[in-house]
């Protein structure tokens, strides 16, 4: 993998979406398809073999490689949303991010017992939201959970694998 080409193309907002808060938009590497390719690739290849059953994105920038990954490894696709954006029954859990409490929410139909998911986000900062996937995630007594994400903040938050349960493997292209 390219991570040169990946960094070179990644925007840093300082302040945004609060003051104080240095924001990594990789919706510049989305944009570039060299980069895009360059990504689905080195994450899809981690998966190939683990028998992935079903990717969950996280709202919203988790959508984007989530659903390119369940095309690459063969497996369904499952959104997790702020409160009130999934018509159906759900599941809630609350989290804490960097500037704040907030919620997701996963139909209650999402998934079957004994599936092997992958959770996918853009960016691993705290943890919160992850933790708060996993949780939703493992009411559906998964066989396995994996967790990736296209950027670690491991430099300003070093603690956010460990608000991650033990079980989860997590994998990450960029440390930053």
């Amino acid at each position: 993998m390219n991570k040169d080409l990946l960094l070179g193309h990644l925007r840093s907002i300082p302040d945004f979406p609060v003051k104080g808060v240095l924001f990594r938009d990789i919706t510049t590497l989305y944009q570039d398809p060299v980069c895009l390719q360059e990504m689905a690739t080195a994450i899809a290849s981690i998966y190939l073999d683990k028998g992935i059953t079903k990717v969950v994105g996280i709202e919203s920038r988790g959508f984007i490689l989530g659903a390119v990954l369940a095309d690459r490894l063969g497996a369904g696709f499952v959104p997790i949303r702020k409160p009130g954006k999934l018509p159906w029954d759900t599941y809630s859990a609350t989290y804490m991010k960097e500037y704040g409490p907030d919620s997701v929410e996963i139909h209650k139909d999402a998934l079957e017992p004994g599936e092997v998911v992958l959770i996918h986000d853009d960016l691993l900062a705290t943890g919160g939201t992850t933790a708060a996937a996993v949780e939703l995630v493992k009411k559906f007594s998964p066989e396995r959970i994996y967790a990736n994400f296209v950027i670690e903040l491991s430099g300003e938050f070093p603690e956010a694998r460990k608000a991650i349960p033990s079980d989860v493997e997590i994998s990450t292209l960029l440390k930053l």
